[in-house]
């Protein structure tokens, strides 16, 4: 800092001590100084966080950073959940883990002798095994049976209506990262249910024909804030009034824990359409509690009642978990 040596002042305040360098003034001259600092500061915008902040961020390795959108991580084993009434895996009635081409990375379509296509707005949905048995490594060569309802709020294969369509349901073999995707529309909110996806994990694409070998079976919850932009698309009109009835709190498969462990990540916009992403947590070494059980959603299913009379696939074996 420089003085003027003439009037003997710095900064237009007389020096204590005028033969004296800046730096020996005295007390008082440096708290008068300081706070001229300080009021430059805030004058500025600026404080002393601020300051401290930036330096942080300033040395030799260090840089600030913005959070970026991934995958939400599963803290540990994915939670087991009901495989509702409409899985299409042979443990309630239809069996669509039988068809050639089911293994596909886009379900919108039926296969087989069905025709039908899902419309919606696109959704991708990006899962990420990892085998917990193994040290949290991706669990790579599991088959991952996805499926969900269409707009309307119906399951192919069981819905009035479309019993006789199987699309939105797919497997997918994940790959060396442990990753499998899926090409869809986005669903629907459904009476009684928080919007969501269903997904069996099996040991590998030759167990799928059997659904008593899925080492896993959960839910995808999809963020609140995407489903009002979603619902006030054309063809996702009633989803509007059941979305405004159920929280992820009050769930019957979600509320338990808020779906924390099941909250997908969603990136995209309405124009171009959504990616859900999230971190699937397998432990092989536990016993899967999840599966096939009666009561998903209101009584009648959602988007209409699905065939009359028991389960098509027989009455329940006795001891069966009950619904959540």
């Amino acid at each position: 800092m420089q003085r003027n040596q003439q009037a003997s002042t710095y900064q237009g305040r007389p020096l204590a001590r005028p033969d004296e360098e800046i730096n020996d003034q005295g007390l008082s001259f440096d708290l008068g100084t300081l706070l001229d600092r300080r009021q430059l500061l805030r004058a500025l915008g600026l404080g002393a966080a601020t300051l401290g902040l930036a330096a942080c961020g300033s040395g030799s390795g260090g840089s600030a950073s913005t959070p970026s959108s991934s995958a939400s991580a599963a803290s540990g084993e994915i939670p087991d959940e009901t495989a509702g009434p409409y899985p299409g895996d042979g443990s309630n009635g239809p069996d669509v883990l039988e068809q050639s081409g089911i293994v596909r990375g886009d379900i919108r379509s039926s296969i087989g002798s069905a025709s039908g296509t899902a419309e919606g707005v696109p959704l991708t949905i990006e899962l990420t095994m990892r085998d917990l048995a193994d040290g949290g490594k991706a669990f790579a060569g599991t088959a991952v049976y996805v499926w969900h309802c269409d707009r309307a709020g119906r399951y192919s294969m069981y819905s009035e209506g479309v019993t006789d369509q199987n699309y939105l349901r797919g497997v997918q073999i994940a790959d060396a990262a442990g990753r499998v995707r899926f090409t869809s529309v986005f669903p629907a909110c459904y009476a009684g249910r928080w919007p969501h996806i269903h997904f069996e994990v099996y040991p590998d694409q030759a167990s799928i024909t059997d659904a008593s070998r899925a080492v896993a079976t959960s839910q995808v919850a999809l963020p609140k804030s995407i489903c009002d932009t979603v619902y006030a698309q054309p063809g996702y009109e009633t989803s509007v009034a059941n979305l405004a009835q159920v929280t992820l709190q009050d769930d019957n498969v979600f509320g338990d824990d808020d779906g924390v462990n099941q909250l997908g990540t969603v990136t995209g916009d309405i124009t171009s359409g959504y990616t859900v992403s999230l971190d699937v947590g397998v432990d092989t070494t536990t016993t899967p509690t999840g599966g096939q059980r009666p009561g998903d959603g209101p009584a009648g299913g959602p988007g209409g009642t699905p065939p009359s009379g028991p389960p098509p696939g027989g009455p329940r074996p006795s001891g069966a978990p009950s619904s959540r």
